[in-house]
């Protein structure tokens, strides 16, 4: 499948918002459009995923490797994928669009905010595509996207100063609907605050297609997928707004391998039979009144006592502490791992992760290094003789030295894990093997 990289010189230049348009202006050319992000993010990506009707997928060469990537953009079929960059191009230190871009051998986009230039905006993405041998990146700035830019002479402008090597791939023009709002977790996600339908038409229609689609390409074929026999095990995995942050990988490799179904513990799902309890991220803190009166979480941790494993990150960490406080207020949470957690006002933790397991668990054995990411606003408090499965080379984990908080056969995690880890084959052949 051909594809092409959109990346901006900074944050905030509307990428979000160009990628959802240029998905919109392909699909109206009768392309299958498959979204992906650079990046460990869990926002964007859901707003990919609700105008595309698909899941986006994550491109992150920390989280996945070399080969995962490779495979994690081949995952799919359809006619092109179409890839939102983080931050500016060339920034981040372990992973950056650029770096992802050259892997790949994919033409970048640049998208430039043009309200308030026109010539400026070809200097942008000439001299972007000039820092790229600087940079030491063996990468193609092919086209430019304005941004927040109005037709007539404003359009010509800019499209006239550009130089003959970069393609001219159209306008976002100013509108309002199309700004995605803040939450204290990033953005709010594309179900729950979509942007507007008209807006993201009006934004997609002064694209050109045709051209971004011209400028495509194919990156190298994916290696090999590794083996994924089925292991016969059921795996119940938590699914509401409690619990929403999984990568598509993550939900593809559990089919794949094991008979997954899914529980909604806010809602008043009861927990369904199974040999093995995911929890993934999300937001517990807006449904902690809810989380504190499920009945599925009650016989979660009577089950846990039982030594029915469990694997919880983030949200499902804090799901499973003693306590939770938001806003001054303190709710009782299931009580399996010791330890209580509170909201913060600020961020806590943000970036790439590096552990390694300083003993047996059910996601790694001793002297595995694992590699995932963490962003979470709040902190944990555990218990003086608490157990922990990792010591943090890279990140803060729960306490900044170590991660992997484990009771029972529980693991509480503040870092989210890319099937491309094998964290999740690793629990479901323990499973198996015992």
């Amino acid at each position: 499948m051909n594809g092409v990289v959109l990346a901006a010189p900074e944050s905030g230049a509307g990428k979000t918002v160009a990628t959802l348009a240029v998905v919109r202006a392909l699909q109206a050319t009768g392309r299958s459009v498959a979204p992906a992000k650079v990046g460990p993010d869990f926002i964007d990506p859901s707003h990919h995923a609700v105008v595309a009707d698909r899941p986006s997928r994550t491109l992150d060469p920390w989280l996945e490797g070399e080969a995962g990537l490779r495979r994690t953009y081949h995952r799919d079929e359809g006619d092109l994928r179409v890839i939102e960059g983080m931050m500016g191009l060339y920034d981040g230190d372990r992973v950056s669009t650029a770096g992802v871009a050259e892997r790949l051998g994919l033409p970048v986009v640049l998208v430039v905010d043009g309200s308030a230039s026109a010539a400026s905006v070809a200097a942008t993405a000439h001299g972007f595509d000039r820092y790229a041998e600087r940079a030491g990146r063996a990468i193609d700035v092919a086209g430019v996207i304005a941004t927040r830019t109005r037709g007539g002479a404003h359009e010509r402008a800019i499209r006239e100063a550009l130089p003959e090597e970069l393609t001219y791939c159209g306008r976002i023009p100013p509108a309002e609907g199309l700004a995605v709002p803040d939450r204290h977790l990033g953005l709010h996600g594309g179900e729950e605050a979509p942007v507007e339908d008209s807006a993201l038409e009006a934004a997609a229609t002064p694209l050109r297609p045709e051209r971004i689609a011209a400028l495509a390409a194919v990156p190298p074929d994916p290696p090999p997928t590794r083996p994924a026999p089925p292991t016969g095990v059921t795996v119940a995995v938590a699914r509401d707004d409690a619990f929403q942050f999984v990568y598509p990988s993550v939900r593809d490799r559990l089919a794949r391998r094991a008979d997954v179904v899914t529980f909604a513990p806010t809602a008043g799902d009861t927990l369904p039979v199974c040999d093995l309890v995911y929890l993934p991220g999300g937001y517990p803190e807006r449904q902690a009144a809810a989380l504190a009166g499920s009945a599925a979480m009650a016989t979660l941790a009577d089950r846990a006592s039982e030594g029915l494993p469990v694997v919880a990150e983030c949200g499902g960490l804090m799901a499973l502490a003693e306590t939770l406080t938001v806003d001054g207020e303190t709710y009782e949470m299931a009580g399996v791992l010791p330890c209580s957690v509170r909201l913060r006002e600020r961020y806590q933790a943000l970036g790439h992760v590096e552990l390694r397991a300083t003993r047996q668990s059910l996601v790694a054995a001793s002297g595995d290094r694992l590699r995932g990411q963490e962003f979470h606003y709040s902190t944990a408090s555990p218990a003086r003789d608490a157990t922990f499965a990792f010591a943090v080379e890279r990140g803060r984990g729960i306490d900044g030295d170590r991660d992997g908080l484990t009771e029972y056969r529980t693991l509480g995690t503040y870092t989210h894990f890319h099937a491309e880890s094998g964290v999740f084959d690793t629990a479901l052949e323990t499973i198996t093997d015992d």
